[in-house]
């Protein structure tokens, strides 16, 4: 419990985390309003209030890579290593605390989502009901805290800010896309890539009521069902906290 304090003050005593967390939830819950206030034929659903879930995401995952990077900068790792030996345990607090305050700001965003999109289309059917609809809301705190856990093993691999940003930057926005261009391949790989695959939880198998496909984020097509999308989402970003702990604890700080 200590070590989870010790890093939740580190957390929340600088700026990044919170400029960070405001632009997160002003991208999405914006986001929600305008498809809400600007689509004057169609009454939002639950899919268009949560079209801006991607952009928060992306912030959120910068956020997370400069809440280890940033200590390998200033230096700080080194002093927390000393007085903690024990680089596995305090590297696990620190992802767990970012992990849960990114689980938290997605779930404030896809709620505010809805909510907005309700007070700004006061007739529009705005419950949550089917397992679909509980997935594409209460599903992104889940996809945020695994992307951070992805994020800070990113950062805890690479040490450097901009490196680590710009990987992780390119790689959820660029590559997963370019795949599908790869010819007679593409596609096949593009339904096993990590984040593809995060968006078949969100996505798949919509409610009986059916979405349209411009409604809320592009519908993934990865073969598999979507709990097990999010079991293989987690289970990556868990790969990668193991890889980034053994190279923190063979490295020097």
């Amino acid at each position: 419990m200590t070590l989870l304090a010790v890093e939740r003050i580190k957390l929340f005593t600088t700026r990044s985390p919170m400029w960070c967390t405001l632009v997160a939830l002003a991208v999405t819950v914006g986001f929600a309003a305008l498809i809400a206030g600007v689509d004057s034929t169609n009454l939002p659903t639950i899919a268009s209030s949560q079209f801006g879930y991607s952009f928060g995401l992306v912030v959120i995952m910068v956020m997370a890579t400069l809440a280890i990077t940033t200590e390998y900068r200033f230096g700080t790792i080194r002093a927390t290593f000393q007085a903690i030996p024990n680089r596995t345990a305090t590297l696990l607090a620190k992802t767990t605390v970012v992990a849960l305050f990114a689980g938290l700001i997605g779930e404030i965003a896809a709620f505010g989502s809805v909510g907005i999109s309700k007070l700004i289309k006061s007739g529009a059917d705005l419950s949550i009901n089917t397992a679909f609809e509980w997935r594409a809301t209460a599903g992104i705190g889940l996809v945020y805290a695994a992307a951070a856990v992805i994020a800070v093993a990113v950062g805890t691999l690479v040490r450097h800010s901009a490196g680590a940003v710009s990987l992780i930057l390119i790689y959820s926005q660029l590559v997963e896309s370019l795949v599908a261009l790869i010819p007679s391949v593409g596609d096949d790989i593009q339904k096993w890539m990590p984040f593809y695959v995060a968006n078949k939880f969100l996505t798949g198998d919509p409610d009986a009521t059916g979405r349209l496909a411009s409604e809320g984020p592009p519908a993934s097509s990865a073969t598999l069902s979507p709990w097990w999308a999010a079991a293989y989402f987690v289970g990556f970003a868990v790969v990668m906290l193991v890889i980034a702990l053994f190279a923190a604890n063979k490295r020097d700080a």
